[in-house]
């Protein structure tokens, strides 16, 4: 069974983290929860140790618990959590697959993708003694603090791809596509994606288009540009929230692409004359 890291060791792994860099990145958070969301640049793999963690694409949500190892596929917009066990803290081993990594070795191993496969964001990848002796073989790297070591970490990168061709061979077909986001539904997927909080050339890129065409096309389809439109829906569906869920303005602005809370509230009252706490004070009056 692989075990948890001490408290000595996770303490002093958080002081080495932040002073250096690594594609294989321990986490421990003793926060009840911590919520975020991000642009997924290169595939990652995780393996929970502790606690659960929760990701959302906008079209489902998957849930990984002790035990669970998972590929979280490049090139997508997902929001978590991740949730400590009561009385516990979270804590997750994650290796990063950057695009040199992958390319190089592709190359040493004559590898390419056999074709594209349309999987979920969350790729479940199955366990056995190989990938648990390597699941510990990195605990014992954060333990002596090598994590910093860049050759000895490529080389464990290496380690891993080869058990997993062994475990799951068709993963090749999603490792080693090094294919750009096609061209795609440009009014679906801002349908579905306008809550996250990225750039405008995240969103070009992840629907198959320059910046340039990205904003022609967007003004064709909505006949406005990017930036007003995703700011309207927003703020619209904050309202609405805010006004007929009874949700708060802190239980909606980071869900919904604000930074802070004070923007959202500036924001707010801009577009609407009054504050998000005016509406519920309105309520009560009547």
């Amino acid at each position: 069974m692989i075990k948890a890291l001490s408290p000595q060791t996770t303490l002093y792994i958080s002081i080495a983290m932040s002073k250096e860099t690594s594609d294989i990145v321990y986490s421990c958070y003793h926060e009840l929860s911590r919520k975020g969301e991000n642009f997924v640049p290169v595939h990652a793999l995780s393996y929970q140790l502790s606690g659960s963690f929760v990701l959302e694409d906008g079209k489902e949500k998957y849930r990984a618990e002790p035990g669970d190892f998972n590929l979280i596929r490049k090139n997508q917009l997902v929001k978590f959590v991740k949730l400590p066990p009561e009385n516990g803290v979270f804590e997750s081993m994650n290796i990063y697959l950057s695009e040199e990594n992958l390319h190089n070795f592709a190359k040493e191993y004559n590898l390419s993708a056999d074709h594209f496969v349309a999987v979920k964001p969350l790729v479940p990848v199955e366990m056995n003694v190989l990938l648990q002796n390597y699941i510990t073989s990195l605990q014992t790297i954060v333990e002596s603090n090598h994590l910093s070591n860049k050759p000895l970490i490529d080389l464990k990168i290496k380690e891993l791809l080869l058990i997993l061709l062994q475990v799951q061979p068709e993963l090749k077909n999603i490792l080693f596509d090094f294919s750009e986001p096609h061209k795609i539904d440009l009014e679906a997927f801002m349908s579905q994606n306008y809550r996250y909080n990225v750039n405008l050339d995240r969103f070009a890129y992840l629907t198959g288009r320059s910046l340039a065409t990205f904003k022609r096309d967007f003004e064709k389809v909505f006949h406005t540009s990017p930036h007003k439109w995703i700011l309207q829906k927003r703020l619209n569906e904050a309202h609405f929230l805010i006004k007929e869920r009874e949700k708060s303005a802190s239980d909606v602005y980071v869900d919904l692409g604000f930074e802070d809370l004070s923007h959202f509230s500036y924001t707010f009252k801009k577009q609407f004359g009054y504050s998000p706490t005016r509406i519920k004070k309105d309520e009560k009056v009547e």
